[in-house]
């Protein structure tokens, strides 16, 4: 801002005023121009059946039906969530793409659930290789 700084040495004219502004990205929410992108986690069950979710935007949280069957990577827009436009003419979108969160310490009865319904939909499962260890204490080597 031109001359709305300190004022000069020895009577001379103010200076001008620098502003800085920097903007901390936000936790989850990511802009793009005038939209707004989130990566929204869902579990494999909410995926597979669907499930009502309650997606964080700009202005607070919206409801958004997730139809069962959603694979990860499925991106779906919100009209009008996004950053409101300069010139006044509306707002940008959010878009949010679904990330499948694969359970990883499931116990032996849910194992044993997936692998019926593995079988119930007709996939050969194998069990996984034991490691160097498992064989080691099976054989009571170690």
């Amino acid at each position: 801002m031109r001359a709305q700084g300190g004022a000069g040495k020895n009577g001379g004219p103010a200076g001008d005023l620098i502003i800085a502004v920097n903007v901390r990205p936000h936790a989850f929410l990511r802009r793009e121009g005038s939209s707004v992108m989130l990566e929204q986690p869902v579990s494999f069950l909410q995926a597979t059946l669907g499930t009502e979710l309650e997606i964080p935007t700009i202005d607070g949280k919206v409801k958004y039906t997730l139809p069962e069957g959603t694979p990860t990577g499925t991106t779906f827009r919100l009209r009008g969530k996004g950053i409101p436009e300069l010139n006044g003419r509306g707002r940008g979108d959010q878009f949010v793409t679904i990330k499948v969160m694969v359970p990883t310490n499931l116990n032996n009865e849910q194992k044993e659930a997936l692998r019926a319904f593995a079988v119930s939909m007709g996939e050969q499962m194998k069990d996984q290789p034991k490691s160097f260890f498992d064989k080691k204490k099976k054989n009571n080597k170690l």
